[in-house]
């Protein structure tokens, strides 16, 4: 059966997110377009992870509506990968059965996983990602870098339109990030939507779509209209500094590269050549 075109995958109007009297995303209205991959951005605590929450359909609005056809229409799904740093990484648990349990939601209530669409769903996202020899290990063996591995595996065998990835990029060596990122090229390519929280200004650049966050939606839009001096400074302030060679960089310590790791917090090149803002 074709599935209905779609005009967006996620449509926000006067939404506000709060966790009890506390507001963690002031009103704000945005759509993400179908399609292609949206990177939400924002300094540390910003409301990120509560938005990519709300797509989820973890956290209800306090007011204000959000529209994500993927989790509310019967024929379309949603994958949900958190940090590896929100899960318990000590589960006696192999890396198959944390792979596996992506299944369930396929599954439904009326039958267990391990048919073999099950497996060889499993398979494929085990090899996608680069950890089918680690099949048989158990989860606290392994590093920082294969567990986030692990978990993208997860949500790539859920049957899934739209993938949300919060911050897979950050902590992780080198390999697992260059693993990572060809599975969210590919999932782009295969016409998936995937919407991902990070720190890291240089994937905001090339993504498809930018939502830039800071206890509200500042911007929302493609990255020429989204990542401008006005707008970041609205969101980082005084977080920004001035480079040596006369570029912007992100003082961002809660998010420093790992030793050998992925390389986070550069700002986009198009505006290197620009003085930093006051403040």
């Amino acid at each position: 059966m074709s599935l209905v075109p779609l005009s967006h995958a996620v449509a926000a109007t006067d939404l506000v997110l709060a966790y009890g009297q506390v507001v963690a995303v002031a009103e704000s209205s945005f759509e993400i377009p179908v399609g292609g991959v949206t990177a939400v951005i924002g300094p540390n605590g910003s409301g990120k992870s509560t938005l990519l929450g709300a797509i989820a359909g973890l956290i209800e609005p306090r007011s204000g509506t959000i529209r994500v056809p993927a989790r509310t229409d019967g024929s379309r799904r949603i994958s949900y990968v958190l940090q590896t740093t929100k899960v318990n990484d000590a589960l006696p648990v192999t890396v198959r059965e944390v792979v596996l349990m992506g299944r369930f939601a396929a599954a439904g209530p009326f039958r267990s996983v391990g048919r073999p669409e099950d497996r060889a769903a499993v398979d494929e996202a085990m090899e996608r990602v680069g950890v089918t020899d680690l099949a048989n290990r158990h989860l606290r063996e392994l590093s920082g870098g294969q567990r986030q591995r692990v978990f993208v595996a997860q949500g790539l065998a859920q049957d899934h339109d739209l993938l949300l990835l919060d911050e897979p990029m950050t902590g992780i060596d080198v390999a697992a990030a260059q693993a990572i990122d060809r599975v969210i090229h590919d999932e782009r390519a295969r016409g998936c939507s995937i919407v991902m929280t990070t720190h890291d200004l240089t994937e905001a650049q090339v993504a498809d779509h930018v939502v830039l966050v800071s206890g509200r939606v500042i911007a929302s839009g493609t990255p020429g209209v989204v990542l401008t001096r006005e707008h970041l400074n609205a969101a980082y302030g005084s977080s920004f500094l001035h480079s040596d060679d006369g570029g912007w960089m992100l003082d961002d310590p809660a998010h420093r590269p790992a030793d050998d790791g992925h390389p986070h917090g550069s700002m986009p090149s198009s505006l290197r050549s620009e003085r930093p803002p006051d403040g």
